[in-house]
């Protein structure tokens, strides 16, 4: 599978990078904390065959800009309404991956009318609960504390431990391969300030500080699926309950043995549930075509 070369446009005066594949219904796939376009990189392989597929890097993230400023849901949910509008999409479905499903209910308040499908994954904004290294980031001399563990000569050391613990055959998962991606991300100063930023505006250290239930009752929820994995040490599973119960009629889709990123852990299946929840009208019934 060849990676697709991403493409960018300046918004806000700052350089954003998206892949754009595919025609057809358009998709937009919106990472979390720490990740990037490319953990959705076999999701565009098996979707953009007939879907348009939409995978940008937000600000701050991956090869976009990493500027000082905002970095709260309403000001990446803006952003990516300006992306939409250059690319001439009106309507899309939205995929967000933790602070990516809080982004995409964001967005989904904000601008209800672009937005024929909800899909949430592993997602931020529904409860309290989030793991502790996360809470940690929110706290005064967090900076400082990266700059240290995220430096080249800690992060060699701990890349060779882990090597040698390869050949003895341990092998890493999912979540661990996709968080280690992302701190390895963190060794300047732009991104730290960034991925700080990023945490603060939704995280303090009692937990989650936005809560999506504050705003589900003054909208009506389009179709939306919530995909979640049973061992998701970073947000609790049950949190997926707790929001079918507030959204009425939503999907549920547990991925057993799954962690934080069930799209990562089984991508096949993902693609399957994702592409069926696509085919169905709000009813459940197959959706047919015009």
């Amino acid at each position: 599978m060849a990676r697709l070369a991403p493409d960018k446009v300046v918004l806000h005066g700052h350089e954003l990078s998206y892949v754009d594949s595919g025609s057809g219904p358009v998709v937009l796939f919106i990472h979390g904390i720490l990740g990037s376009q490319g953990q959705w990189a076999e999701l565009v392989d098996r979707v953009d065959d007939d879907h348009r597929v939409v995978v940008p890097d937000l600000f701050g993230h991956g090869e976009s800009a990493k500027p000082t400023g905002d970095y709260s849901l309403s000001s990446h949910a803006a952003t990516l309404r300006d992306l939409l509008d250059h690319l001439g999409i009106e309507r899309v479905t939205l995929v967000g991956h933790s602070l990516g499903g809080g982004i995409a209910m964001q967005f989904y308040y904000l601008f209800p009318d672009r937005v024929d499908r909800l899909v949430l994954v592993s997602s931020g904004g529904l409860g309290r609960e989030v793991n502790l290294v996360l809470r940690s980031a929110t706290l005064p001399g967090a900076e400082q504390v990266l700059s240290v563990i995220a430096s080249a000569p800690v992060l060699d050391k701990v890349e060779a431990l882990g090597r040698g613990a390869q050949k003895v055959g341990w092998k890493p998962g999912a979540d661990l391969g996709a968080i280690w991606r992302g701190f390895t991300s963190l060794g300047d100063q732009q991104s730290r300030r960034a991925f700080l930023a990023t945490t603060r505006a939704v995280i303090d250290f009692g937990g989650q500080s936005i809560s999506a239930h504050d705003h589900l009752g003054a909208v009506t929820p389009p179709p939306t699926l919530i995909v979640w994995g049973s061992k998701d040490r970073m947000i609790p599973a049950w949190h997926a309950i707790s929001a079918q119960r507030a959204v009425p009629g939503c999907r549920v889709e547990l991925f057993e043995g799954a962690g934080h990123f069930p799209h990562l852990d089984d991508p096949d299946r993902f693609a399957r549930v994702l592409r069926e929840f696509m085919s169905t009208d709000a009813d459940g019934t197959a959706a047919v075509e015009a």
